[in-house]
């Protein structure tokens, strides 16, 4: 019943989960906390080991919430879950491209998920920041690596990097 329950509930992400994997995160953490009762640091970390491994992070977040919940079916039925509306709506709409490439009506919608997306990410990066600075230390880390990353334009896998070993170094 459980492994059915992470499929159902990861197929409904995947339903209206437009934006791609940061769109997804609220959906996450509501799931991951308030449903299968992992904390929220737990759900921080997750959000941090799916950044740092290859792939898509909402693929790679779907794998390692199936796999804490119900082990290895678990992380095979929640990544199939995930990507399984998805893709087929990719299909479709990539079938059909042509015939509504130049439709006012479908860019007026796409225009208006715009917003409705950059507040998802917002309400993700909210709440994963409440968690994950918590002290004068963690609030050092964040202006530090912002400025890395628009500043000095690093490479976000460097800034990642440059973030484990502060952690390391910091939080040992």
């Amino acid at each position: 019943m459980l492994i059915l329950s992470l499929f159902l509930a990861f197929l409904s992400i995947g339903l209206v989960s437009f934006g791609g994997g940061y769109a997804m995160l609220p959906l996450f953490e509501y799931m991951v906390v308030h449903q299968y009762g992992l904390s929220m640091d737990r759900f921080v970390d997750m959000i941090a080991i799916s950044q740092v491994t290859p792939g898509p992070i909402a693929i790679n977040s779907a794998t390692f919430i199936g796999y804490q919940t119900a082990g290895f079916f678990g992380a095979f039925v929640s990544t199939v879950g995930v990507v399984f509306i998805p893709v087929g709506l990719i299909l479709t709409v990539a079938h059909y491209d042509e015939a509504f490439s130049d439709s006012v009506t479908v860019k007026r919608i796409l225009r208006g998920l715009r917003p409705a997306l950059a507040g998802l990410i917002m309400a993700s990066a909210i709440s994963i920041a409440r968690s994950a600075v918590v002290d004068v230390i963690s609030v050092l880390m964040v202006v530090f690596l912002l400025i890395l990353l628009k500043k000095f334009r690093l490479h976000p896998i460097l800034v990642i990097v440059v973030s484990g070993v502060l952690g390391t170094i910091f939080f040992a």
